[in-house]
């Protein structure tokens, strides 16, 4: 038999049975889309930390210290500034507070006391103002820089800067407002209030510092830069490196695309599960196909139709289900990882998956489509003829 007629009778059985094809594609259409769609937004998610660690740059090591019983003390970083390589450090802490001004309250702003050099390292842009001065550090003043969403919350359309506002019921002058910039580092910068970080002990805050960053002068020395940190660490607050971490963004980086590639692949498997279960769909259709038609294919292979002609019809019939349920399918992946965006997650389009899933719904159809058409091809004509 031509293929084209294989594939002409093909087409009409499946048109002839379409809600049975269309409940059989679904599996398959579900399968794909949810490959496409999942590992998409694992690579998105890959692509936006990898963004945010490098938008600190490379001469960056960041220091966290996780012991409750040991901490850096402010006036101790002029000691690690002297270490060889480093060129300028910007602790910060993150301060509990609740912001008023008149009658407006925000209490979700997250507040940081950090010094003069915080906007510099982490390359945070102010729109209006001035920044965190040492004086201002020096004289404990009550002065604070506002993330565009608190001043929107707070102020509305009004320029911010010299207005006062309440931080736990003292008035703070705004002496800044940063530029929108969304999330950076895990912190939404558009939400947040830097004060001097010797002013946190208005609001009931020591100055001891387990979190900073730190400039080096020649990015090539990272490494040893870091050795002398872990040394400082473990010869002046008496830690195992059970309780701190010293790391570079490379490292960081590292780390983290070794997370998120991990999460892409086992969202990946779950998801290719679906498709497994529409081959398996597609193979149960099939059968029910092959038993419907048995008077079918008595009649044709007593008119002289060869046992692979039957088998090649039937594997036609599963793989035209598979490549119209597959491209289907790649279709509601693209859509589906779009509308995702909305609901802010980030959806990267990954060509190479999109093709991988595709070519493996057709195998799937393919190869749960053989025991069907090997059934249906070894059928006896006399038997089949003979069937009701």
């Amino acid at each position: 038999m031509k293929i084209y007629s294989i594939l002409k009778s093909a087409l009409k059985s499946i048109m002839t049975n379409k809600l049975r094809s269309s409940l059989t594609m679904l599996g398959l259409i579900i399968g794909i889309a949810s490959v496409i769609i999942l590992v998409g937004i694992g690579d998105g998610a890959t692509t936006n930390v990898t963004e945010e660690v490098q938008s600190l740059g490379t001469d960056i090591i960041t220091v966290n210290i996780t012991s409750e019983d040991s901490s850096l003390e402010y006036n101790t970083l002029e000691e690690l500034e002297e270490l060889d390589n480093i060129s300028s450090i910007a602790p910060y802490k993150n301060v509990s507070a609740t912001l008023t001004r008149n009658n407006t309250t925000t209490s979700q702003s997250n507040i940081m006391a950090v010094n003069d050099n915080y906007l510099t390292i982490t390359n945070t842009k102010l729109q209006n103002g001035r920044r965190i001065s040492i004086i201002d550090i020096e004289n404990k003043s009550k002065v604070c820089i506002l993330g565009s969403e608190v001043a929107t919350t707070l102020f509305s359309l009004t320029n911010p800067v010299g207005e006062n506002i309440k931080i736990n019921g003292d008035n703070y002058t705004v002496i800044g407002l940063l530029e929108e910039q969304g999330t950076s580092m895990g912190n939404d910068i558009d939400n947040i209030v830097l004060i001097p970080i010797t002013s946190a002990s208005y609001l009931g805050e020591d100055t001891n510092i387990n979190n900073l960053y730190v400039k080096v002068e020649d990015e090539n020395k990272i490494n040893a830069t870091i050795n002398l940190l872990e040394n400082y660490i473990r010869q002046n607050l008496e830690i195992s490196s059970d309780y701190y971490s010293v790391s570079s963004q490379d490292s960081v980086i590292d780390t983290m695309e070794n997370v998120t590639n991990t999460l892409s692949l086992l969202l990946g498997g779950i998801a290719s599960i679906s498709l497994i279960v529409g081959g398996i769909g597609v193979m149960n259709v099939m059968l029910v196909s092959v038993t419907e038609r048995t008077k079918e294919i008595g009649i044709r292979k007593s008119l002289g139709a060869k046992r692979q002609d039957i088998l090649f019809q039937f594997l036609v019939e599963a793989l035209v289900l598979s490549i119209i349920g597959g491209i289907i399918g790649v279709i509601v992946g693209i859509i589906g990882g779009t509308l995702a965006e909305n609901f802010d997650f980030s959806f990267n389009l990954n060509i190479t998956i999109v093709i991988v899933a595709f070519i493996s719904s057709a195998v799937i159809g393919l190869i749960f489509g053989i025991f069907p058409a090997y059934r249906a091809g070894k059928l006896n004509p006399i038997d089949a003829l003979r069937t009701e």
